[in-house]
């Protein structure tokens, strides 16, 4: 087969080369040579290098075909693994210490481990790029090497408080069999994975300690795995079964989280059990599970009879949201007071306070809050700005750009093998050059590569870079509006604004098209394919495979779909149809007030901090964007009122 298809696939590479000659790029012809050839190697019919022509040999991506092959060598098992042992050796030689190396190297490493080549395997560790596979396969270097350390590095990777891939079990085998795996251990590594919370592993563990070992622990993980049936259990019998502080600590926190008014309901008895010495961790526990699960006023309870030794940052913040959600604006400045000086000065503590001081009617110190926040550019900024009567508005301090810099990095190896990748589709090679780059350049030249990423439409890369370099008030450089076609095309079939759209697209892809998370959800909105058939079948569109979520005219257009859907689904709401985009409206319909309450205190108290989040930022964007295009926020649309979903009238259908 091989035979067949090589000398047709290197007379295309030539036709290729000659037929891009005169084209303004001078790399396009070689570009599409590495293309066809670096697939080749991926479907597993490489074509050798003793036919690649000179020009892809001259290629700046050349290299990578190179490590293409070697690491499909690898792979395959090589017929003579010793030359291609010297190959990979010659080769990390001459890259060392560029991106294209690390690759390989992990490759060769996998490879010698699996070869049980182990003096190779140690002498070309690289501690920089080990995963958990390649770190198990370093203590069995080190075990067949016979290193003084071998048992040491064995017994800590033992105590890794997760459960490991099989890779790692030949070490613990080899503990066993020099009876080095004792039973302090054992428990040892089963307390630690129930301490992370690795309940049905440790169970598995505890199973071979003898029973007054194993009882305590195998009792902690029914307390993490049916906390209220354990516990109720617990409460049964009393004294007679006894329970450690930590395991009953840990299974009261999951219930006061899932079940808080299961866990209300048992509190005095719970106290009874361990003691008024611990009663302030059950408290506490108990106190955020009422205030995330916006029980305010017995939250407040609970929070008042914790002790001020419980009451941390974090406890704090909770309490201030719980007062904002009845309105106990003297509760929410307390609690601010009582946070630490670094957690006051946060622009969202500020806003918080200012709002406290407004409610006293202390408008001159609310006024001067308020007015210190402005400056943050951000969701409290915007809140800020409306109740001092303006309009939101960000501060923008144009990067100035220095086209000879600029110019000049472009022309860097690291910057043209970056561009070269990213053009082939090899994004994450891309962004590994690209950070290479960087990170070799100066402050000042560093700056300036934000705009280069820009001027090659590298979105996600001159955001992050001029980020990280902490460029935050350019927003022509950090907000792009790409896909304007897919987005106008959008709009006007959802009726979703550009601005709001534009923000979820920069929040949930930061403008990358091929965008995958690890839930699944794919392409520049992150849809799930599943969710995304169901907006298309409701909106009358061709149902997506999973590779059609990476087109951004189906996804920006399925994504505003999905964002005009929840919109309608809950009111025009902006803030909880974006809470529902993030965590689902399961969740969100749990989080409706019972009576309209306002959208900043309801998006504070939203429970999950990813969510919280999420809703603030993309808000925040959509303003940037709706002032980059209309000079002005839509501030109606999102300084609202968040009330309860009407309740659905029998017979009636709900729009």
């Amino acid at each position: 087969m091989f035979a067949r298809t090589q000398a047709p696939l290197s007379a295309l590479l030539l036709l290729l080369l000659g037929s891009a000659a005169a084209a303004d790029d001078p790399l396009v012809g070689a570009r599409q040579v590495f293309v066809l050839a670096y697939a080749a190697v991926e479907a597993g019919a490489p074509l050798p290098s003793s036919v690649d022509p000179e020009a892809l040999r001259d290629y700046p991506l050349y290299p990578y075909l190179e490590r293409a092959r070697l690491v499909r060598a690898l792979g395959r098992g090589s017929a003579d693994p010793g030359k291609t042992d010297d190959e990979v050796r010659a080769f990390l030689a001459e890259h060392a210490g560029e991106p294209v190396a690390t690759e390989l190297r992990r490759a060769w490493l996998t490879s010698l481990a699996a070869r049980q080549e182990w003096q190779a395997f140690a002498d070309s560790f690289d501690p920089s790029i080990a995963d958990t596979e390649l770190r198990c396969a370093r203590v069995r270097a080190g075990i067949a090497l016979g290193a003084d350390d071998a048992t040491s590095s064995a017994t800590q990777l033992w105590l890794t408080p997760q459960r490991l891939p099989p890779e790692c079990e030949p070490v613990f085998a080899w503990l066993r069999a020099q009876n080095a795996l004792s039973q302090p251990l054992v428990e040892q590594r089963v307390r630690g994975l129930l301490a992370n919370g690795q309940a049905p592993f440790a169970r598995m563990l505890a199973r071979d300690l003898p029973s007054e070992r194993s009882a305590p622990l195998l009792l902690w993980a029914d307390l993490l795995d049916n906390p209220e049936q354990t516990i109720d259990a617990l409460l049964r019998d009393g004294a007679n079964r006894a329970v450690e502080h930590e395991a009953l600590l840990a299974g009261w926190t999951k219930l006061a989280r899932a079940a808080p008014l299961a866990a209300r309901d048992r509190y005095a008895k719970v106290v009874v059990l361990v003691g008024p010495e611990r009663a302030g961790e059950y408290r506490l526990a108990l106190a955020l599970g009422l205030a995330w699960d916006r029980r305010a006023p017995e939250a407040l309870v609970a929070f008042n009879d914790v002790p001020a030794a419980n009451l941390d940052d974090y406890a704090r913040a909770w309490q201030a949201r719980a007062a904002l959600w009845v309105g106990d604006w003297g509760q929410v400045e307390r609690s601010i007071d009582a946070m630490s000086a670094t957690q006051q000065e946060q622009t969202r503590w500020l806003y918080w306070k200012a709002r406290a001081t407004a409610a006293r009617d202390d408008v001159e110190r609310a006024e001067k809050l308020y007015a210190a926040v402005l400056p943050s550019d951000n969701y409290y900024a915007a809140n800020a700005a409306v109740r001092l009567g303006r309009e939101p508005e960000p501060h923008p301090q144009r990067l100035a750009e220095d086209d000879g810099v600029i110019g000049a990095l472009a022309t860097l190896s690291g910057f043209v093998r970056a561009r070269e990748l990213l053009l082939c589709g090899l994004r994450s090679a891309a962004a590994a050059e690209w950070i290479g780059a960087t990170l070799a350049l100066d402050d000042a030249r560093r700056v300036q590569a934000a705009h280069l990423a820009a001027r090659w439409q590298w979105h996600d890369m001159s955001v992050t870079t001029a980020t990280r370099e902490r460029v935050f008030y350019d927003y022509e450089l950090l907000y792009p509006r790409p896909f304007a076609q897919q987005v106008r095309s959008a709009t006007e079939l959802t009726k979703v604004g550009a601005p709001l759209l534009y923000g979820v697209i920069r929040q949930e892809s930061l403008f990358r098209t091929d965008a995958a998370s690890s839930a699944g959800a794919l392409g520049l909105a992150q849809l799930l394919p599943a969710t995304a058939r169901q907006v298309a079948r409701e909106w009358q569109q061709p149902e997506p495979a999973a590779a059609d979520l990476l087109d951004p005219a189906i996804n920006i257009t399925l994504g505003a779909a999905r964002l005009r859907d929840l919109m309608n689904r809950f009111g025009q709401q902006r803030p909880v149809a974006l809470a529902g985009y993030n965590a689902g409206e399961r969740a969100v319909e749990r989080w409706l007030p019972a009576e309209p309450i306002d959208a900043d205190i309801w998006t504070e108290n939203i429970p999950y901090n990813e969510t919280r989040d999420y809703v603030q930022r993309v808000l925040w964007h959509s303003i940037v964007f709706s002032w980059l295009q209309n000079g002005g926020a839509e501030r109606d649309a999102w300084l609202v009122q968040v009330a309860p979903l009407p309740t659905p009238v029998p017979g009636q259908p709900s729009s």
